[in-house]
């Protein structure tokens, strides 16, 4: 996700926005991703609504899974970084088939994560077309994250799915 104001180390800062922009972009276009193909990906405010905007822009197919019902999500995942991906995020939902854990799912068990388990969701639906079939694009600096169920252990799941993994390195992008 963009960085909220207060976070004290910064990890995708919001001047970082267009340079990420053109790294999924990119990739999506390198792996030849189009019209036809499906796109899944959460509907968080950075790398996720990046990458729902640039598939789009691409005429594919469109899944957002979110972890929790919309008005929670929103507050946690969205709108704290500014108004403006809050309409980025309807504007992708517009154009996508919403998946919302709590609707879709049985509830959590104790100690269950949220986080960890949309990922492991979103890779079970992408799955079902075969892991030759996956692609998996990661905007990540490396590091682990600020709790479970971030972009290191998405990776860590998704790479006993497919071998096709893109990871754009923010640590590089960011020079």
């Amino acid at each position: 996700m963009i960085d909220a104001p207060d976070r004290p180390t910064p990890r995708f800062p919001p001047e970082k926005e267009p340079v990420a922009a053109v790294a999924i972009a990119n990739t999506i276009v390198e792996i030849g991703a189009g019209p036809g193909d499906l796109a899944i990906c959460g509907g968080a405010c950075g790398g996720d609504l990046l990458f729902a905007e640039a598939c789009l822009a691409r005429n594919m197919r469109l899944e957002l899974y979110i972890p929790f019902a919309e008005p929670s999500f929103l507050a946690n995942s969205v709108d704290f970084a500014d108004a403006n991906w809050h309409r980025r995020y309807l504007a992708a939902k517009s154009k996508a088939t919403l998946h919302v854990m709590p609707d879709e799912l049985r509830p959590l068990s104790a100690g269950e994560n949220p986080y960890e388990r949309v990922n492991l969701w979103m890779l079970e639906s992408a799955a079902r077309f075969g892991g030759e079939n996956i692609a998996f694009i990661c905007l990540w600096n490396g590091q682990g994250g600020d709790g479970p169920g971030g972009a290191q252990q998405f990776m860590d799941q998704a790479s006993r799915k497919t071998n096709r993994i893109y990871w754009l390195d923010t640590r590089k992008l960011w020079d």
